[in-house]
């Protein structure tokens, strides 16, 4: 019995979390009427594809789309470099001031993103990168997060292992490449998929790098169809199915990759 009780509890809770994405999917297939005059219901009557195709024909969907694949590709790549070179410096070399940077890393955890928006405007305007891709992606091409983590892993391989490698006359980059890294899988997907997502959905920053339509990312632009700027009407079949097709590159290679994500996650905490 108690059993039951807790099986029905989750169940529950599941379904909070589940049912809106359940309304989401629905209402991208649903006729502007069927979804003013039903907007809760799973099932739409009838079911069309017209919202889907109004996104790509109706809106800019394919600028954003392209704007957000080259903006996540670099800053991905981007993150996961810098991030793994900074982690295992902050592990593995002696310098002067080293615990207080990584102190830094930490505080910087810690302030709102919202604190920064006024001196990024000026910083991204003074060097004349405002209203560019340049100021899309150099501003958080490093992630305070990203190397915290990869430090934290870096610490928890053997010192041992890369002693071996100095020994056959590897210096400090070799080691960290063909030794290090190799060994660092889980943490490297983790740290993918993670700084994935987050450029993927990155919306304050957008807000204070481009004015210029032609650079709006999905998250832009879908704030932008939210805002009313199709016209009259709700509208919400197209809002919800541009959100949709926002929403699927994530959930996919999040599907993908979880066995690896939540491996390297156990990993870590095993670790530590």
């Amino acid at each position: 019995m108690t059993r039951f009780i807790r099986y029905f509890l989750l169940s529950c809770a599941a379904l909070v979390f589940v049912y809106p994405f359940v309304i989401q999917i629905a209402n991208s297939f649903k006729t502007e009427p069927d979804a003013a005059a039903s907007p809760l219901s799973p099932v739409p009557h009838p079911a069309t594809l017209s919202a889907f195709e109004r996104v790509f024909t109706g809106t800019d969907m394919p600028l954003w789309l392209g704007n957000s694949l080259l903006v996540t590709l670099v800053l991905t790549v981007a993150r996961v470099f810098l991030d793994s070179l900074a982690g295992y410096a902050l592990a593995r070399i002696r310098f002067r001031g080293r615990s207080a940077l990584f102190a830094a890393v930490i505080a910087i955890m810690a302030v709102p993103g919202v604190v920064l928006f006024i001196p990024k405007f000026l910083v991204l305007n003074q060097f004349g990168m405002y209203d560019s891709y340049a100021a899309l992606i150099v501003p958080v091409i490093a992630d305070a997060a990203g190397v915290f983590i990869m430090k934290q892993f870096f610490e928890s391989i053997p010192p041992g292992v890369e002693e071996a490698a100095r020994i056959d006359g590897a210096g400090t980059f070799r080691v960290f490449w063909s030794v290090v890294l190799p060994m660092s899988k889980p943490a490297l997907i983790t740290l993918t998929i993670l700084s994935f997502q987050g450029t993927w959905n990155e919306f304050p920053h957008t807000l204070v790098a481009v004015q210029d339509p032609n650079l709006f990312t999905l998250p832009r632009g879908l704030a932008d169809l939210v805002s009313g700027s199709l016209g009259a009407g709700t509208q919400y079949p197209l809002k919800l199915a541009a959100a949709l097709l926002a929403t699927l590159p994530v959930a996919i290679i999040f599907v993908v990759f979880q066995r690896h994500f939540i491996r390297g996650a156990r990993e870590g905490s095993d670790k530590s």
